[in-house]
């Protein structure tokens, strides 16, 4: 009895003397929710946040850094490498992406290089070089090394379409505290839940952390014809079949020539 009344003398003494907690940080969404219509063309989210400093006794930070890391729905992709072989384009070796993301973006108000370590942004996986991509590799699923061809062929590609980004100085301090970031996404992306992962850096060490999330669906008559091919999926093709035969048959009388 008297050990674990030493030992509960020490855990509160310990308690009282260690700091309090560290920096709290607050965001906001501009909305939480995207609608997808016939029309959309993409659309730009804005991220507000604010860090607030502890309250223990020593100097406070001159500066933060902030990371904002946005992620989509995930699901499988194969991505394939071709060559040319007796005048002709085959495929030769694919790979299997398992579980990866259909949006990803990275925003920070400078370089990630200068914001963090690399065995720091290894190991919160911040950054397209270090997010974890898990591929299929024979029976094994794990992450590789971020110079894989088949990695850097994936972000690539993703890249192109506007659904893999990173960009530094898209993070803005309006003051010591206060920051802001525009979230783009694109016409093209995905139907889903989006996280938003907010980090916080000071002197290259992570200092705060929080998460958001918003949804992007399908509204109007995209989102009845969606609901109707899932729901009455026998129906939703034949529906689609005699379209497509009524469609001919108007543009075979349209421009038949006597």
């Amino acid at each position: 009895m008297s050990s674990l009344r030493a030992l509960l003398v020490v855990v509160a003494t310990l308690a009282v003397a260690s700091p309090a907690a560290a920096e709290r940080l607050v965001t906001s969404l501009s909305k939480h929710r995207v609608l997808v219509t016939s029309n959309f063309v993409g659309e730009d989210l804005v991220l507000f946040g604010a860090v607030e400093p502890d309250n223990t006794s020593r100097p406070p930070r001159t500066g933060y850094d902030v990371v904002v890391t946005v992620t989509g729905p995930t699901t499988a992709f194969v991505t394939r490498r071709k060559e040319r072989r007796l005048g002709v384009w085959i495929n030769v070796e694919s790979r299997d992406f398992v579980r990866a993301p259909n949006f990803l973006a990275v925003m920070s108000n400078r370089p990630l290089p200068q914001i963090a370590s690399v065995d720091v942004r290894r190991r919160l996986q911040i950054g397209l070089d270090y997010v974890s991509l898990p591929q299929q590799i024979g029976r094994d699923v794990a992450d590789v090394l971020p110079e894989d061809a088949f990695r850097r062929a994936f972000i690539r590609i993703n890249g192109e379409h506007n659904l893999y980004q990173e960009k530094a100085n898209a993070v803005t301090l309006l003051s010591p505290t206060l920051f802001q970031a525009t979230l783009p996404l694109p016409a093209a992306a995905p139907i889903g839940s989006y996280n938003v992962d907010i980090k916080v850096f000071a002197d290259g060490v992570l200092v705060a952390r929080t998460t958001s999330a918003f949804e992007v669906i399908k509204a109007g008559f995209e989102q009845f014809i969606a609901e109707t091919a899932h729901q009455y999926g026998l129906l939703y093709g034949l529906a689609t079949a005699l379209m497509a035969l009524l469609t001919g048959w108007i543009a075979s009388v349209v421009f038949r020539r006597d």
